[in-house]
């Protein structure tokens, strides 16, 4: 039997990460993108609060995120998706690049940005 509930919760996380990363990219501060959400989603920032932690989100809360997030009914429901929210160590690895960029010279940021990219289209890393 499907895990609504995980599901649910997972689902409406990656769909927040989806905001936070427009939002970022977008130039807008930080500060305030919660409560920026659940305007979105037309719920109070208490309730998304209650929601991110352990509150169970209902059939018709469900489709009411969907259809203010332009995902399809149901989406939301769906386990077999791949988790669009980061792990530990995704987190981790994600940090390290990070580093490592902004420590860079501009030869340095070449490299790393010509590794990355052979890596991601399959090519052997590098010994």
């Amino acid at each position: 039997m499907p895990n609504t509930t995980v599901a649910r919760r997972r689902n409406v996380l990656a769909l927040h990460r989806r905001f936070l990363e427009g939002a970022v990219a977008a130039g807008l501060p930080a500060k305030g993108l919660d409560q920026a959400f659940a305007k979105k989603i037309e719920i109070s920032p208490s309730m998304w609060s209650q929601i991110k932690s352990s509150r169970p989100i209902g059939d018709n809360l469900a489709r009411q995120i969907e259809r203010h997030c332009d995902v399809e009914v149901g989406w939301l429901d769906k386990e077999d998706r791949p988790s669009e929210v980061p792990d530990a160590a995704e987190e981790r690895f994600i940090a390290a690049a990070r580093e490592a960029w902004r420590t860079a010279n501009a030869k340095g940021k070449r490299e790393l940005s010509g590794w990355l990219k052979k890596h991601a289209q399959g090519a052997e890393p590098p010994p």
